[in-house]
């Protein structure tokens, strides 16, 4: 995955909220609010918040124009953090964000210092779902080398830092491949395994140890 400052970031910016994200907070989003999710993506981040019990407003519009809601619950653009930090110091109303951790250390955060900030800590890393022109690229692994907290404002949680015990995340089934060659791999490195010399190198042997089929002569008319 790219950095944050990176090009390639700042150009594919779309990471998709998994299900588990908001299943992992529900006890601390209140039910009796209604939720705007202020940034649409691939629209099932509020499907998903909406399959949990809330009412939810989850429209393609813009952020930075509208306040809509009770209360924010949403995955912003990364690569927008500042703005989205200052307009929410605007609108002054509560929310949870998520954001990675290393946002903590900004200047545009420290704008926060009074406003008393509280964090929600995941178990482990968040994995998000990666769209470039609204579509995962094949290459794509779910896996994130960054870790996210659940930045929070007026939500009243027990504590100021509040450290997850539990992580809803769903185990990943892997699809195994077993080759000829004795070879298990994974379903999607298949192709690429067969570029490999062991496996060249077996087809090789194997086609030494085939014997050509004899042709059978026909017999002749008398």
């Amino acid at each position: 995955m790219a950095g944050f400052h990176t090009k390639t970031f700042m150009v594919h910016d779309d990471y998709m909220t998994p299900a588990y994200a908001w299943e992992n907070i529900e006890e601390y989003i209140p039910k009796d609010k209604i939720i705007w999710e202020a940034f649409y993506g691939d629209g099932k981040s509020g499907t998903y918040l909406e399959e949990m019990g809330y009412s939810v407003i989850h429209e393609p519009v813009d952020f930075f124009e509208n306040d809509l809601g009770d209360i924010i619950v949403s995955n912003p653009p990364f690569s927008q953090s500042k703005e989205v930090m200052n307009r929410l110091l605007i609108l002054d109303k509560p929310f949870i964000v998520l954001f990675p951790s290393s946002k903590i250390n900004t200047q545009y955060f420290r704008e926060w210092r009074t406003k008393n900030i509280q964090i929600i800590i995941p178990r482990a890393r968040i994995h998000f779902d990666k769209k470039v022109e609204g579509e995962t690229p094949e290459d794509y692994k779910s896996s994130c080398n960054f870790d996210c907290f659940y930045y929070c404002y007026k939500m009243n949680l027990p504590s100021d830092i509040v450290w997850l015990e539990e992580d809803k995340k769903p185990k990943v089934v892997v699809k195994k491949y077993k080759c000829e060659c004795g070879s298990e791999i994974r379903e999607s490195n298949k192709e690429k395994h067969f570029e490999t010399k062991k496996h060249k190198k077996f087809i090789e042997k194997k086609k030494k140890t085939i014997k050509p089929k004899k042709k059978l002569k026909l017999a002749s008319k008398k």
